[in-house]
């Protein structure tokens, strides 16, 4: 196994926000600069797809401040992703910084030489981001995406506007919806939900920047 599918729930929907992890630097309004992967290149393919679940606001970023989005695979529902072909130590290093652990450093190769033998659910740490959950497959190659242990065990919180607005570019980029589908969509995820309104998402998602 070469290559894998990232899958992107959350800002790394949009690609712009994903090659900060890939390339390395600081997204728009983020307050995180990112050293990139060893292998920087962009992914070999993007797909759009969904997957059954829900989306929960928890925790509170480094690098957006507010909720941070976490994929529960128990909810009902639907989750809209993007999945990134990338190399398994594209996968390692991305996964590393999502765990605030370095590129290329002893996590990463572990990580990476391990993805085989993730069926279902891999945890590696106690962290926010540090379980490794498989999606299935696309095109004969294993799907990933990262997000927490037991998402049920998280208080939600609200996320930040920037972080909303991340959101928002990568779904209109990725699934191509409109300003109102972003905001029922978002506004009706725990942690948002009764802490922003539809209207007030779809006007952060209709900004040009953050």
């Amino acid at each position: 196994m070469e290559r894998v599918w990232y899958v992107a729930y959350g800002s790394n929907l949009s690609l712009a926000r994903f090659r900060c992890y890939l390339a390395g630097g600081r997204p728009a309004g983020g307050m995180r600069e990112y050293v990139g992967c060893r292998d920087k290149r962009d992914p070999e393919r993007i797909v759009r797809f969904d997957v059954p679940g829900g989306l929960v606001f928890a925790g509170e970023s480094k690098t957006w401040g507010g909720g941070m989005a976490f994929y529960d695979a128990t909810a009902a529902g639907r989750v809209a992703c993007r999945a990134y072909l990338v190399t398994i130590e594209q996968f390692g290093d991305v996964a590393a910084q999502e765990m605030r652990r370095p590129p290329g450093g002893e996590f990463a190769r572990d990580l990476a030489g391990l993805l085989g033998d993730v069926e279902s659910v891999h945890t590696m740490g106690p962290g926010r981001y540090e379980t490794i959950t498989r999606l299935g497959m696309r095109a004969g190659v294993p799907m990933f995406t990262v997000t927490h242990g037991d998402v049920a065990e998280l208080e939600p919180v609200a996320p930040s506007a920037t972080y909303l607005w991340w959101l928002s570019t990568g779904l209109r980029e990725a699934h191509g919806w409109d300003d109102d589908r972003i905001a029922d969509y978002l506004a009706a995820a725990p942690g948002a939900k009764g802490s922003w309104s539809e209207s007030e998402i779809a006007a952060i998602a209709s900004n040009a920047q953050p």
